[in-house]
């Protein structure tokens, strides 16, 4: 079997010294090869050329950047159906795809867990979601949740450590230029009537939506990786009702509810318009502001070694 091991030095959880004794694990088992990332858009650019190689395995290790730029990597060739096998060793600080699939956190530990599915031919094949043509893993969400990605972005590139404290304070700092903004936001559910009057929303392709730190927050319980998208839409963002629905987010298997959240699930498209351009973000990626997106459910987009 032909590999390629994917590594973003510079996430969280990796080191040379972890990088190399998963190399070697992996190298006596596979024939592999190594690249290590030096800019955005290298995984994606190196998952591409071995798709188009041939080659039978792409392994991502770092954070959930990683995973999605190598997901795309991977499909952007032939696409759906002649990818290679995805295998991830997590190496970020969340891990939201890989926990999902219930993969260890601890990279040498998710590296026996690989080894051990490769020699008895496991994997899962699992549905992805699209974002105006950009695949996503685990969440999309435009509007507030995007506002954060995009501080966070920011941040790191001026050298701070990413941490659930930064996070938080850093949502926090964002809701409170939310919740000045008028709802700019109309979604239009396939098969159903149009929805306005939204401030931001949040799209999950499985649940949890997201963790804060080692706690899941859970936007639709019912939506993972054999169902369409779910959607999380806010009518309002005072106070006493983010509150509310963000300890809804984290109670085990909650469903937020009440007259101003609008949920969805199991949805194979959804046109979202926007009055003026708000940010968006896939699997805590900022793309930019968009005036309009198209968000899409493909079913058994791609297998994941487990």
């Amino acid at each position: 079997m032909r590999a390629v091991l994917v590594v973003n030095p510079r996430a969280t959880s990796t080191t040379t010294a972890g990088r190399d004794v998963l190399a070697h694990a992996l190298a006596s088992e596979v024939k592999l090869e190594c690249v290590g990332t030096r800019y955005q858009g290298h995984a994606r650019e190196a998952a591409r050329q071995a798709a188009l190689d041939g080659v039978d395995l792409v392994i991502a290790h770092g954070g959930d950047g990683t995973v999605n730029e190598v997901v795309n990597g991977m499909l952007s060739g032939e696409g759906v159906g002649t990818a290679p096998l995805l295998g991830v060793v997590p190496g970020g600080s969340a891990n939201v795809f890989a926990r999902s699939l219930g993969l260890p956190r601890d990279p040498v530990e998710a590296t026996h867990r690989l080894l051990r599915a490769l020699a008895s031919n496991s994997y899962r094949t699992v549905g992805l979601g699209k974002a105006d043509g950009r695949w996503f893993t685990f969440n999309a969400g435009i509007g507030w949740d995007a506002d954060v990605v995009a501080e966070i972005e920011r941040l790191r590139t001026e050298g701070h450590t990413v941490t659930p404290g930064l996070y938080a304070r850093t949502a926090l700092a964002c809701y409170f230029r939310t919740c000045r903004r008028a709802p700019l936001i109309t979604a239009f559910p396939e098969g159903s009537p149009p929805v306005d009057g939204l401030h931001t929303m949040f799209v999950s392709n499985t649940d949890p939506w997201t963790y804060l730190g080692s706690h899941p927050v859970r936007s639709n319980p019912e939506t993972g990786f054999d169902t369409g998208l779910g959607l999380l839409a806010l009518r309002t963002m005072n106070t006493y009702t983010v509150l509310r629905h963000v300890v809804q987010l984290l109670r085990s298997r909650a469903k937020p509810h009440g007259k101003s959240v609008f949920r969805s699930a199991d949805m194979g498209y959804l046109h979202v318009a926007c009055q003026q351009p708000l940010r968006l973000q896939v699997d805590g990626d900022n793309l930019g502001k968009r005036s309009a997106v198209d968000f899409e459910s493909v079913p058994d987009a791609l297998h994941v070694v487990v």
